[in-house]
């Protein structure tokens, strides 16, 4: 399947500037996977203090971008888009590996694949490359929450 412009990732995702961190997707094949990018500038609001003089992309940040490809591959295998009444959280996190850094000026790509989904519950596999070198993997959860049910 296509892939999706930052207009169209905006309409799946709530996040935005500085934390809307996926700015293209290259491919999606719903209910199996997603690649997208992240353009890494060394505009970053977050390498202002991640560390001036030898500016890294924090990698919890690379998880993030990670966690919000793997939701719009949930959007997308559900051939939904959020109304506003459902939020996707990201819930879980295991086997998080970071192997390399990520500078400025680096092209992210991050490549999530579904390994299954039970009701609401989300189980993903996740590895973000800069070219040919994995910056870092994870088994991610995620989870849909109705606003309107009450806890």
């Amino acid at each position: 399947m296509s892939g999706m412009d930052i207009n169209q990732i905006m309409e799946y995702l709530p996040h935005r500037y500085p934390f809307l961190l996926v700015d293209r997707v290259l491919e999606v094949t719903p209910g199996k996977s997603i690649v997208a990018i992240k353009n890494v500038t060394r505009n970053e609001e977050f390498f202002q203090g991640h560390f001036p003089h030898h500016p890294v992309m924090p990698g919890v940040l690379v998880i993030e971008a990670l966690a919000q490809t793997a939701a719009l591959l949930s959007f997308k295998t559900e051939n939904t888009k959020p109304d506003g009444k459902i939020v996707t959280y990201f819930v879980g996190i295991d086997k998080a590996r970071f192997r390399n850094p990520v500078f400025p000026g680096d092209q992210l790509r991050l490549e999530v694949e579904l390994q299954r989904q039970s009701y609401k519950i989300w189980k993903f596999s996740a590895v973000a490359k800069v070219e040919d070198r994995i910056a870092a993997e994870a088994q991610l959860m995620c989870a849909e929450k109705n606003l309107a049910d009450p806890d």
